[in-house]
């Protein structure tokens, strides 16, 4: 993919990540009840005493008021102890957020019906009662998963259930509710027709767009932003996603036994949270580690969202053959020192063993995003021009600070490619150790951007040179802590290094901010990390050793990943569907409030 199309992609996600943004999360249950009940004993008692302005009024809406709370506290859990039972989204806690939503839609129809008086007290109370069905309908058959006569009859017997107290106060006081009687055949009956069309006009643009409803995707989205069941939308990545071959190279360090490992696959950590390969690098650590008893790493390569997996499943055919695969010899036994080389935009590290290379890019501190593949082909073809049978290159992928476009980054990163690759060839190579250890900060978790992995230390002794390499599990770093981290590695006696993050996204969807998620260093005490960084650099110092190097590039073959349409497609389709949702709202729900009101004329 190259560098335009990379910008678009960035863009799209972008955009998504902008909706995300705007989601929100509930207060606890307790809060939840005690709202519903200052809304409904607060309602009653303001309808009443607008109505009858006495003290007659005010206890007669304490009572309705109360009656409304107690009707709906037994509906919410007969909804969701009942009517959704086992449904992962709707417990207690969701039902009762729905009908305090439903009360506040509801709420400003009552009120302006007392004040209007006699027709329309009735008229707007009962509109209100069909805006309410409408909102519920809506709500839970885009994101229950239950049937039809299930969520039909959630959506119902809330309204139905609350009306009744009203029926009551009406026919107390001498209004005549047969009329009303015959209003809610053709209440539901609109109310449950303007909901469909609705849904169905969003479900066509997830049609068009990709071949797969609207709705259906984001329910799944919801299973897993809400109780992280990954598999449904997994199953959608599934059927939109595409056939690639993927390659993964490997470094491998060894002595009598395996020292180290830096595995750099060329999938995409994410989308998001635990979809797809957001878990991979740790995944991938995971096995590695345990099967080989060695400490892994698992730098970003270089390539952009539309290598994503599509699921789990497919993470662990590349964890498989690369657990499998790794067991290869080692020859190489001497090493260059590492260099380093910048042009003021772009730096690009080297160092040589035998013959391959490990080469790395980074922007900081400016914005170092993902990268694209034809930087890599690029490197590669240089190395070989220069002798070398293996070039392993990272994206440092270590500094956000708003954005960058590639296009104008690429021709700086090429430049410094070059000169670094020539530089560390035509350096003298001697023997070397190697170190390595990781870290697991206790205080850091998803939420502050640390994922499963850590912090992973791979310490380089060439000569009098120690070179430190730190991968951090995480999306990206706040600009200028790289060179924060650097400089503190300094006091303990380290000469040279780069930081590294995963790019992981499970790390992604898990804090409602404007990005989404949290870089390295934005939520997190930066003295702590440090000092983290620095344990597990003392760690690796401390098991200094000489070893043997080896490179090896592994294919494997038919591995589903999203692909740059279908992810861009995905992404926009949020924008499409609210697009849609502007245009058809006004028309659908103008016409059956229309017909609502002509209705209730002859109320």
């Amino acid at each position: 993919m190259n560098a335009t199309t990379a910008d678009s992609l960035s863009q799209s996600m972008d955009r998504a990540v902008k909706h995300y943004s705007s989601l929100f999360t509930l207060p606890s249950y307790q809060k939840l009840l005690v709202l519903l009940a200052l809304t409904c004993v607060s309602g009653g008692l303001i309808y009443a005493v607008i109505r009858f302005p006495s003290f007659e009024g005010l206890f007669t809406g304490l009572c309705l008021g109360s009656s409304l709370f107690l009707v709906n506290l037994l509906v919410d859990h007969g909804v969701s102890m009942v009517i959704l039972e086992r449904d992962p989204i709707y417990g207690l806690k969701r039902t009762t957020a729905l009908s305090l939503f439903s009360w506040g839609l509801w709420l400003p129809f009552i009120f302006a019906g007392a004040v209007f008086r006699l027709p329309w007290e009735t008229r707007l109370c009962l509109f209100g009662f069909s805006a309410v069905m409408i909102l519920r309908l809506i709500v839970l058959f885009s994101t229950s998963s239950k049937g039809y006569k299930r969520l039909l009859l959630a959506s119902l017997l809330q309204p139905f259930s609350c009306i009744i107290p009203f029926l009551a106060f009406w026919a107390v006081n001498s209004y005549s509710i047969t009329p009303i009687i015959f209003f809610f055949f053709f209440s539901v009956a609109i109310s449950l027709a303007s909901s469909l069309i609705f849904l169905s006009a969003l479900n066509q643009v997830g049609m068009q767009a990709l071949g797969v409803p609207s709705m259906p995707l984001f329910k799944a989205f919801l299973l897993n932003w809400i109780v992280d069941l990954n598999a449904p939308f997994e199953e959608f990545l599934e059927k939109l996603g595409e056939n690639q071959d993927v390659e993964v190279s490997m470094i491998k360090f060894s002595s009598s036994k395996p020292k180290a490992a830096i595995i750099v696959p060329s999938v995409h950590p994410g989308p998001f949270k635990n979809i797809g390969s957001s878990f991979l690098p740790s995944m991938l650590k995971t096995a590695l580690e345990k099967k080989h008893n060695c400490v892994v790493c698992v730098p970003h390569g270089l390539l952009g969202h539309e290598f994503d997996l599509a699921s789990q499943s497919q993470d662990q055919k590349i964890i498989d053959q690369v657990v499998e695969l790794a067991k290869f010899e080692v020859t190489e036994t001497r090493a260059t020192p590492f260099i380093k080389v910048s042009n003021g935009l772009a730096t690009a590290c080297c160092q040589v063993f035998g013959n391959f290379a490990f080469l790395s890019f980074s922007l900081a501190p400016k914005t170092t995003e993902d990268l694209p593949q034809e930087l890599g082909l690029f490197v590669r073809q240089e190395a070989e021009k220069l002798g070398l049978t293996c070039c392993v290159v990272v994206n440092a992928h270590n500094s956000i600070d708003g954005t960058l476009g590639m296009q104008e980054a690429l021709a700086s990163l090429k430049t410094v490619a070059t000169t670094c690759l020539k530089k560390a060839v035509s350096l003298r190579q001697l023997p070397f150790e190697v170190g390595a250890a990781t870290v697991i900060p206790r205080e850091f978790g998803l939420g502050e951007g640390m994922g499963p992995s850590g912090i992973t230390v791979v310490v380089v002794k060439v000569g009098g040179q120690k070179t430190a390499y730190i991968v951090i599990d995480g999306n990206n770093m706040v600009s200028g802590l790289r060179e924060r981290i650097l400089s503190a590695l300094r006091s303990i006696r380290i000469d040279e290094g780069e930081v590294f993050t995963t790019d992981t996204h499970s790390v992604n969807a898990v804090v409602l901010n404007e990005r989404g998620y949290n870089p390295v260093g934005e939520a997190m005490d930066h003295e702590k990390l440090i000092g983290y960084i620095k344990e597990a650099t003392l760690s690796s110092l401390s098991n200094l050793e000489f070893v043997k190097a080896g490179c090896r590039s592994i294919t494997i073959s038919n591995v589903k990943v999203i692909g740059k349409e279908r992810l861009e497609a995905l992404c926009l389709l949020i924008d499409r569907t609210l697009k849609t949702a502007k245009k058809v709202v006004v028309p659908i729900f103008a016409i059956s409030g229309l017909l609502l009101m002509l209705i209730l004329m002859f109320v």
